[in-house]
């Protein structure tokens, strides 16, 4: 993998080009001191003051008692001690109201290529969707999967020579509350060539997609073929859709062939020979309820999960092995 593939699936690289072809997005750059904050794990954990007064969580229930325990008494010895304010993005949020207004009222949030999936059990609603600037800090500050796209998004890259892009970008997509994690599917290309599709949420059997799998894959091969071969610049990718009621598809995201994208129902070798064989796309879903992968709660991306040969996992641990041996082998090792 190159660091070329990986910047191509930035979302604010691929979103101008396939816009009518997918959700409807609003991208903002981050300034560097959001960045900061994001990473900064010296300080206690704090919400950023709120410039509209919007709170992250506007129904929790407030004790006035316990907060006098916290209240420090005027020249005690404890005011020196007293922690800085939070801080405070005043231009950000603005420009997040205006756009989440003008998309209508609600979205889920993500940076160029992560959504903070791992801490929508600590919103209000436990999901991904925000209203307001405050919800949308909290989900991105308790988050340790955005921590791949802040400082590990080219671990898996052989001609790694960044450790971070040169600037991050908050993208605020229209949230939709009717749609369904059976109809999102994973679909792989190698050569420019549809050679494989997946359900998404393997944790789940859907009766449903045994009655649809031939007309769904009819469906996403059409749309490969009118909206996605040609126009995307790379090879080899992953490109993830959803297949609304009306049978219409929508692009949902675009990831790198390999590395830490997860190959779901298949292996990535399985991919390699489902290409070299040369047949038809094979399109996997479970088909039963024993089919179904167990679901793991982690404090990484679910793609990290992956550990088959050829994932980025198996680069990772191929990398240290072969660190260790080169220290091994170096005059300083015997010393």
């Amino acid at each position: 993998m190159k660091e070329e593939e990986v910047n191509c699936c930035q979302i604010q690289e691929w979103y101008p080009k396939f816009k009518s072809v997918s959700i409807k997005t609003l991208i903002h750059q981050l300034p560097e001191s959001f960045v900061e904050y994001l990473l900064d794990d010296s300080k206690p954990f704090l919400l950023p003051a709120s410039v509209l007064n919007e709170d992250a969580l506007p129904n929790r229930i407030r004790n006035p008692d316990d907060e006098e325990d916290f209240q420090v008494s005027e020249g005690s010895d404890d005011e020196a001690e007293e922690s800085s304010p939070p801080p405070s993005f005043p231009e950000l949020e603005l420009k997040v109201k205006e756009s989440v207004e003008s998309l209508g009222g609600a979205v889920f949030p993500k940076l160029n290529w992560s959504a903070p999936k791992d801490s929508a059990w600590i919103s209000t609603s436990g999901t991904l969707r925000c209203t307001n600037f405050s919800e949308i800090a909290l989900l991105f500050r308790g988050s340790d999967s955005l921590v791949h796209d802040l400082c590990h998004a080219y671990d898996s890259c052989d001609d790694k020579l960044m450790s971070r892009p040169h600037n991050f970008f908050l993208a605020l997509r229209k949230w939709y509350p009717s749609l369904k994690p059976d109809m999102e599917f994973r679909c792989f290309v190698q050569n420019k060539k549809l050679v494989g599709v997946s359900q998404r949420e393997v944790t789940t059997f859907y009766p449903v997609l045994l009655e649809k799998k031939n007309d769904i894959i009819l469906l996403i091969q059409a749309f490969f073929n009118n909206h996605v071969r040609g126009k995307f610049e790379l090879e080899n990718y992953t490109f993830d859709v959803y297949v609304t009621n009306d049978e219409r598809v929508k692009i949902v995201d675009f990831n790198p062939w390999g590395g830490f994208t997860l190959s779901l129902l298949f292996t990535w070798d399985e991919l390699e020979h489902v290409r070299s064989e040369g047949g038809d796309v094979e399109f996997r879903i479970v088909e039963d309820r024993c089919g179904v992968r167990p679901g793991l709660k982690t404090a990484v991306p679910y793609d990290y999960l992956d550990t088959s040969q050829g994932s980025g996992w198996d680069q990772f641990l191929r990398n240290a092995d072969q660190e260790l041996r080169n220290q091994d082998r170096s005059p300083e090792a015997g010393a």
